[in-house]
């Protein structure tokens, strides 16, 4: 592929937002020792995509400028590097690339082996890329800051979940319910049917008194909340956790960081645990496998060509979104 030239969206600097991305000709990367080349079908955005390119990340992300965004990618291998073992041309798969790294928004990216995974053919291309970080983040914050056996044989536990409509939150839904759980989930108004589809017990709205609350309709108190949204401070939290209750925060602020070390220093039972996502192949792998099953239902918000992605990273800043926003080369 030396000197083949492909379509890709950068940004050279950071803030900008959709207007910020620029369609670009660059040449296609080459995979490197244990890297593989995909020629990619769909890639989904996250909204740490773009809070990066606002800035919020820095000095660590972007690694350098000018920086094409995406990490969640499903395609097919085009070319493998030196040492790769387990895939061959012509392979579908889902891979999770690393953040500084990037080059989802594109016509061909390069993963990491360690990080790809094989996709089975039941599972979409389309539903694959929604999996890596909305999917992994779910999964790991349930299975381990929360303690829930998702083969359900843990003792029951009470777990809310918030923005439960949106790509993190649908997936943990879903996910809670495989464990011998109670959930109890904040949406806004247009999809409280949508999160009981999903299997939630109990759907509060957050605009309402008891929604922004977070007040159990059952008067239960939260062994766990995966906290999904933003700008709920503890003190809402508090009264409605267990004796042992704990905030699993995905998107950790100053706040969060700071109530976590209060809670830790006065030894108190109930904490906040800000949530840093460790990537694993093999929970990849097994989220693929539920979805192959049909035990696990990929939502999908909107589809957009990559020669409007622009379109996609608005969607995904406007915060309305039900489920996951997906890009197609």
């Amino acid at each position: 592929m030396a000197g083949k030239l492909m379509h890709a969206l950068q940004y050279s600097k950071y803030g900008g937002g959709a207007d910020g991305l620029k369609h670009v000709e660059v040449p296609v990367p080459t995979p490197h020792k244990d890297e593989i080349l995909l020629k990619l079908e769909a890639t989904s955005i996250n909204p740490v995509d773009w809070k990066i390119q606002k800035g919020g990340l820095r000095p660590l992300f972007p690694r350098k400028f000018p920086h094409i965004p995406g990490t969640d990618v499903a395609g097919e291998v085009f070319e493998v590097g030196p040492g790769v073992k387990n895939f061959k041309v012509g392979d579908k798969v889902v891979a999770k690339i690393s953040l500084d790294v990037g080059g989802g928004l594109a016509e061909f990216a390069v993963s990491k082996e360690s990080l790809t995974v094989a996709r089975p053919p039941e599972v979409s291309a389309v539903e694959a890329s929604a999996l890596p970080v909305a999917g992994l983040t779910a999964h790991q914050a349930l299975t381990q800051p929360a303690g829930i056996k998702l083969d359900g044989s843990g003792k029951q536990a009470n777990i809310l979940i918030t923005a439960a409509s949106g790509g993190v939150g649908h997936l943990a839904v879903q996910l809670a319910k495989l464990g011998n759980t109670h959930v109890t989930a904040t949406c806004g108004a247009r999809n409280i049917e949508f999160v009981k589809s999903l299997g939630a017990d109990e759907v509060l709205d957050y605009r309402t008194p008891e929604g922004a609350a977070l007040k159990s309709p059952s008067g239960r108190k939260y062994d766990a909340v995966i906290h999904c949204a933003t700008g709920i401070p503890w003190s809402t939290f508090e009264p409605n956790l267990s004796e042992n209750g704990k905030v699993i925060d995905i998107t950790p602020g100053p706040n969060a960081f700071l109530t976590f070390a209060v809670k830790k220093v006065t030894c108190s039972k109930k904490q906040l645990i800000p949530l840093f996502l460790s990537p694993k192949a093999e929970n990849l792998d097994y989220l693929l496998k539920l979805v192959q099953e049909r035990k696990l239902k990929v939502v999908i918000d909107s589809q957009h060509p990559l020669s409007k992605a622009e379109d996609a990273w608005a969607r995904s800043i406007s915060g309305r979104a039900t489920g996951k926003i997906i890009v197609e080369p």
